[in-house]
């Protein structure tokens, strides 16, 4: 079968394709007839598919299976029905079993681990406590609005929004404010957090320079354009003893289980820290911060480094019982580092999904030999491997890793690794 030459008259197209092995985006990989890589998403290894072309680009392509020719065992029904080709584009995995999207994504972790950081490594993705057989467990939603007022998410790549009035990933807390069953005219997005028990609840409206009259009025603490219009506008949680409070739209774990599991994760993972110094790197409103004081005791001291003014506030706020802990309103950087003075003996470091880059890691290599070790928490296999290339080379190596499942029905996964000198 030959391929039409020009991109314009491939869209649409319909191939016959044997599913491979998974690959970043949430897709697999498969070859069409001209030997091109397809990325085809809705599709599971070995699989035999009728896939429709979505996009071009000048070295492969992008589909989804519109049909399935020979199914994987593997195969489940989504729970949800906006889950599918051309639908929602939030959920990667929902047609998978639990079980194998988790060896998939073990599959990603140690193929990019040994491709990026020539690191040899078998990895599980272990499963987390607070989700219901991988639903249920966003406690956090953005959601997009149409211009005529309904609410939805985007579709895979696309503008356009699909809208819905249940989400099966959100937590029942979140499903019940009916966020969804309402229209919402002249908003362009809407931010919802809830607790797990419902007791906090904040709902974020950005209307951009559109004029609103209302808004439908929820039982919620409402928050328009960065203003608290109703309640004030926190979170309230409880992790491993200490009381958190953090402002709306401040980043937080948003399964239910995460900040408990990866508290005692990095506890664990630092050891002993007592009269440490230890640096807590994109700290967010301080959940580590505070648990990292309490370990390093008030002959330890904590500095925690966040960008984010509001999340310095909370984190402020959240450690102001232990004099032991600075909070820096700073970019992390090698400037900012390097001026630290004194090396830590320990750093514990969760950046976005970006990671902490070459210049970052790069100072903090250079601490050795009085830092004795880097716990680095990340949401992207990726660049942790791209940032633990960088340790290696500088003589570090990867003590540990481990991966939790905080993202089920999707690519996504958590890292913590433990890298320490090779003196």
């Amino acid at each position: 079968m030959n391929l039409p030459s020009g991109p314009e008259d491939l869209v649409d197209e319909i191939l016959e394709l044997r599913i491979g092995a998974p690959a970043a985006g949430g897709g697999f990989v498969a070859h069409a007839p001209d030997e091109r890589v397809v990325f085809v998403r809705h599709a599971i290894e070995g699989e035999l598919v009728r896939a429709i072309v979505t996009e071009v680009t000048g070295s492969y392509l992008r589909a989804d299976a519109i049909e399935v020719l020979e199914p994987s065992t593997d195969r489940v029904t989504p729970l949800c029905a906006h889950a599918g080709p051309g639908r929602c584009g939030g959920c990667d995995y929902q047609h998978i079993g639990l079980e194998q999207q988790r060896r998939f994504k073990a599959r990603r972790i140690e193929e990019q681990l040994s491709r990026m950081a020539g690191e040899s490594v078998d990895v599980s993705v272990v499963a987390v406590k607070g989700d219901m057989a991988g639903y249920g467990w966003r406690t956090r939603i953005g959601y997009s609005v149409d211009a005529s007022g309904h609410v939805g998410f985007h579709r895979y790549r696309s503008h356009d929004i699909e809208t819905f009035e249940q989400c099966p990933i959100g937590t029942a807390a979140v499903n019940h404010l009916g966020v969804a069953k309402h229209l919402w005219p002249g908003v362009r997005s809407i931010d919802v957090s809830c607790s797990v028990d419902g007791s906090s609840r904040v709902i974020v409206l950005d209307t951009g320079k559109n004029p609103i009259d209302s808004v439908p009025m929820l039982e919620a603490d409402l928050v328009i354009n960065g203003r608290a219009r109703i309640g004030r506008a926190r979170m309230h949680y409880s992790v491993l003893g200490r009381n958190y409070s953090v402002s709306a739209g401040v980043f937080w774990q948003v399964h239910p289980g995460a900040p408990h599991l990866l508290g005692r994760a990095v506890l664990d993972a630092v050891g002993d820290v007592t009269g440490q110094r230890i640096l807590d790197l994109y700290c967010g409103a301080g959940l580590f911060s505070a648990l990292l004081a309490r370990a390093a005791g008030p002959t330890g001291e904590v500095i925690g480094i966040e960008r984010d003014h509001r999340a310095c506030l909370d984190a402020r706020h959240n450690t102001a019982d232990l004099p032991q802990v600075s909070i820096i309103e700073h970019a992390v950087n090698a400037k900012v580092l390097t001026g630290l003075g004194r090396p830590p003996s320990t750093v514990v470091l969760d950046p976005s999904r970006e990671g902490a880059g070459k210049q970052v890691m790069y100072a903090l290599c250079q601490f050795a030999p009085n830092l004795e070790r880097i716990v680095y928490v990340s949401c992207d296999p990726a660049t942790f491997s791209r940032d633990l290339r960088v340790a290696r080379d500088l003589g570090w190596s990867l003590q540990s890793i481990i991966a939790y499942d905080l993202f089920p029905m999707t690519e996504h996964v958590e890292l913590l690794g433990v890298l320490v000198h090779s003196s």
